[in-house]
């Protein structure tokens, strides 16, 4: 696969699963474990969740009032359609290193977000990636797709 290289437009994190993330603007991510201080970092394959900032501006356009964060993504990243990068695909940012472990999700219950704005994209636009290197990410960084 080429290099493809995007940037990051939010850093989010919540408290709790299932609920709106809030843009934090930067955030350390931790080794075998996901961003810190975010209700869905522990040890298992979804870590870290992204969505591509373009899938959420096309949803902005059937009039949803969302910001970022809305779909619970940690990064929302401009430049890659992120749904197109096969699992194993490696994803770097500074010093942060990620490898994608899963495209899109079954959404067992609809989440708040749905209950909010009557659609999810995170099951069909949404990947999830484990942190290889830990490190800092904040908006305005790149994100390489490798």
């Amino acid at each position: 696969m080429a290099e493809k290289q995007g940037k990051v437009m939010a850093v989010c994190v919540s408290e709790k699963k299932g609920t709106e993330k809030t843009d934090v603007k930067k955030a350390s991510l931790v080794a075998d474990h996901g961003v810190e201080t975010d209700a869905h970092a522990g040890n298992w394959h979804r870590q870290v969740s992204l969505l591509s900032f373009e899938k959420v501006e096309e949803f902005k356009k059937k009039g949803a009032q969302v910001s970022p964060g809305a779909f619970g993504e940690n990064l929302l990243v401009s430049g890659i359609d992120l749904r197109t990068l096969p699992v194993g695909t490696q994803l770097s940012c500074g010093d942060v290193r990620m490898e994608v472990t899963q495209i899109g999700k079954e959404c067992h219950a609809h989440c708040a977000i749905y209950h909010q704005v009557g659609d999810c994209i995170m099951p069909r636009e949404g990947i999830f990636a484990k942190v290889l290197q830990g490190g800092e990410i904040e908006v305005g960084d790149l994100i390489t797709a490798e």
